[in-house]
């Protein structure tokens, strides 16, 4: 898929539905503004549009209250889709964090479980997008229903970063405490090798799970994940282990509140904040407090 071929979806797309359009035009306004804070570049992001998934309730019973919004039944009757690869269809996100975002969803209904293998083809398929991953308790707004997304890859710092810090000359998979460099959260970064130990390499990064802070126990629901196709033609993958779901701001009162829920985006560098009193307020300390609490700041596990 060329960025031809993805601009003519998302212009078909939008002449045919009046919400999403009203939403990517939206974007224009969008403020950003950097957050000067250590080796990895960070912005934060008024998204006013995206305070219904920002706030949305993810708890079992509120899930088994609603219709799924990702299954085909339940779709708006606007939105288009059709099958990008076996299983899997290619949807414009209506309510877009970036001007090129898709969601990329099973055509079965199923959790959201673990990273899905089929991300590397997707990758592959569409070498200008970052196919991403939000896990269950890791920024999924829909965790009954598995899914996955995509934006243009060179619109996230995070991977930029990877790319520069792990170069081919050192060992496939690495994390990144091995960099050197002053990083809010740790990742693990992988180079995936057309070879035998490139596809178990692949099957070891799907497998990484995250550990809650409150349980101590693994939970393949606390991660995010990227693939993409560098500069090389490699697969890259990024997987961040989580400690939680959301950060203490989210629930607290008063000046402590902070409508924050960070997912794969916020974590690849562009903090989504839907209130513009969050955005105007938000500085490096509290941006890298939020990180700390949600992701492995010091060691990996």
């Amino acid at each position: 898929m060329t960025t031809e071929d993805i601009n003519n979806l998302v212009e078909h797309q939008l002449d045919c539905w009046t919400l999403a359009r009203n939403n990517f035009d939206a974007l224009r306004a969008v403020g950003r503004r950097p957050l000067k804070s250590g080796d990895l570049t960070l912005y934060a992001q008024h998204n006013p549009a995206r305070a219904v998934s920002t706030g949305a309730k993810t708890d079992a019973a509120s899930i088994k209250a609603r219709p799924c919004f990702l299954c085909k039944a339940n779709r708006p009757e606007e939105q288009m889709d059709g099958e990008w690869m076996p299983g899997w269809e290619l949807l414009v996100n209506p309510f877009p964090i970036l001007p090129i975002h898709f969601t990329i969803v099973d055509t079965a209904h199923r959790p959201q479980d673990e990273i899905p293998l089929e991300m590397a083809a997707m990758a592959e398929a569409a070498p200008d997008l970052a196919i991403f991953f939000n896990g269950a308790r890791a920024g999924a707004s829909a965790p009954d229903h598995r899914h996955c997304q995509a934006v243009l890859k060179s619109e996230l710092p995070l991977l930029r970063l990877a790319e520069k810090a792990h170069t081919h000359d050192m060992a496939d998979i690495v994390s990144s405490e091995s960099f050197g460099l002053d990083l809010p959260f740790h990742f693990y970064s992988a180079i995936i090798r057309p070879d035998e130990i490139g596809m178990a390499n692949l099957y070891r990064m799907t497998k990484i799970k995250g550990v809650d802070a409150n349980t101590g126990c693994p939970d393949a629901g606390l991660v995010n994940a990227f693939f993409w196709i560098d500069a090389s033609g490699y697969l890259r993958i990024i997987v961040i282990p989580r400690r939680a779901h959301r950060p203490s701001c989210y629930y607290a009162e008063g000046d402590r509140h902070f409508m924050v829920s960070p997912g794969a985006l916020d974590m690849a560098g562009l903090l989504i904040l839907p209130a513009k009193e969050d955005y105007e307020r938000m500085d490096a300390d509290k941006a890298r407090e939020i990180y700390a609490e949600v992701a492995f700041a010091d060691k990996l596990p």
